[in-house]
């Protein structure tokens, strides 16, 4: 399927989860990270997620790293320039919502792409080789074309893959894994 096919078809399966779906799949793929090699690492990126467009609810993982002492990473957007800056989440972290309703850090203490670790990647829909489909604008290829060789890419979603992405472009960077609730898929790079 094209990207564009898969952005409409994966965004009204999402809208016909209930409140209570979304906690427990959230749930189930937060305990499932915990099987995942990456806990020796020490920088991790996590997204928060857009409550309107029902994204995993990242807070138990969330738990999790606050429960194994992990510095938590936490994006702001720019919408002109397609880049995001990257803040370590602290007690002292003020959120607010931009206008496309994303929760994002007002400032603080600003990380380099460079030392970031693992990264927990958004995403719409992914397929059977690790490219996946998010909302279009490209903020997290850029940002993880920034990032060390060797960071680590994890996708969330509450559904298994497709087949194909039919549309990939050449500057799609692929996932290392994806965990839905019912188990994790690992991408061979």
């Amino acid at each position: 399927m094209l990207k564009k096919e898969l952005r409409l078809k994966y965004k009204n399966d999402r809208k016909k989860l209930t409140f209570d779906e979304i906690q427990l799949m959230s749930l189930e793929i937060a305990n499932l990270c915990l099987s995942l090699p990456i806990w020796e690492q020490t920088y991790f990126h996590l997204f928060l997620p857009i409550e309107a467009q029902n994204e995993i609810n990242t807070e138990y993982l969330l738990q999790i790293l606050a429960g194994r002492d992990k510095e938590v990473v936490i994006a702001k957007a720019d919408f002109d320039t397609r880049k995001m800056t990257h803040f370590l989440l602290t007690d002292n972290t003020k959120i607010k919502k931009n206008d496309y309703g994303i929760p994002e850090p007002v400032d603080g203490l600003e990380v380099p792409t460079k030392k970031i670790d693992v990264v927990f990647v958004p995403l719409l829909a992914y397929d059977k080789t690790g490219h996946r489909v998010g909302y279009g604008k490209g903020f997290y290829d850029t940002f993880l074309a920034e990032c060390k060789p060797n960071v680590i890419k994890i996708g969330l979603s509450y559904f298994d893959p497709e087949e194909t992405i039919s549309d990939v472009a050449e500057n799609d960077i692929r996932l290392d894994y994806c965990v839905t609730p019912e188990g994790i898929f690992a991408f061979q790079l």
